[in-house]
């Protein structure tokens, strides 16, 4: 998102957009792009069987988030020296920490297998997220329907895991404790079957809500120069905005470490049971 388009456009009474608007024209998704000096690029409109194909500036962030992971890896990886240094130092040491400091731990070494999804989880939400700082860029991580689709992928990877590791029948009977006496089996049955979706639930959710609230933020602290009509709010609005861009930045890392971590934690929960 950029700032400087957001606190010189859509905010101007004088339009009939007020400072509440602009936020929500920044924080949703549309079928437009703003791309300074260029203006609003429209992008197709498709539609197929009724069903809505249609590409959003979310959509693109994905795409681009998506092509900046490939390129950048390869970059880093092209030529494996026994050293690294620079940029492959830098993705090495996140992977090594996510590795041994939060997967393994978790999983054992059932969780070895898994390393390839868990980590490309991280680095997608991670470089989604950044992107939203981007001046003129968009959070594809702030739309409930990506973080619904990324818990419904954490969904099935958990169960997988269970029916993997037990096969399908031991992992249903997982899900219920031992010892559990026959009468309280039709209220823990579908206690459980609820947990099973109430885990991604909460992690779409904690996610999406995250990565919406500071952008708001950030917006409304611009927003004040405008509502009070009054250039002498500006530091203080701006200064406040700086602040919590520079906390984004921070939340941009931890947002993607919480969703890996707590992934991770599950599948090992299916894996590992604690009976």
């Amino acid at each position: 998102m950029s700032l400087a388009y957001a606190a010189t456009e859509g905010t101007k009474h004088g339009e009939g957009h007020s400072v509440g608007d602009a936020i929500l024209h920044h924080v949703q998704d549309a079928n437009t792009l703003d791309l300074w000096p260029l203006g609003h690029i429209t992008l197709p409109t498709i539609h197929l069987f009724g069903i809505n194909f249609s590409i959003t500036k979310h959509l693109v962030m994905m795409w681009i988030a998506s092509g900046l992971l490939v390129l950048l890896f390869m970059l880093a990886f092209r030529r494996p020296r026994p050293v690294p240094s620079g940029l492959s130092n830098f993705f090495e040491a996140i992977v090594v920490f996510l590795r041994d400091e939060v997967i393994l731990p978790s999983m054992g070494e059932a969780g070895k297998r898994y390393l390839s999804f868990l980590l490309t989880v991280f680095f997608f939400i991670l470089f989604c997220n950044l992107l939203g700082l981007v001046p003129y860029g968009a959070t594809a991580t702030g739309n409930v329907t990506v973080t619904a689709a990324l818990a419904f992928m954490a969904l099935v990877m958990i169960q997988w895991g269970g029916i993997k590791e037990h096969g399908l029948k031991h992992h249903l009977q997982n899900l219920i404790p031992p010892g559990i006496p026959i009468w309280l089996l039709p209220i823990m049955i579908p206690v459980e079957i609820m947990g099973q979706f109430t885990k991604p639930f909460a992690l779409c959710i904690r996610l999406f809500a995250n990565m919406t609230a500071g952008h708001i933020v950030i917006f409304s602290f611009l927003g004040l120069i405008f509502v009070f009509e009054s250039i002498l709010i500006s530091p203080v609005s701006v200064a406040f905005a700086l602040f919590i861009s520079l906390l984004e930045l921070f939340i941009a890392f931890l947002q993607a470490y919480i969703f890996t971590m707590l992934t991770a934690l599950f599948m090992g929960m299916a894996i590992h049971p604690q009976h």
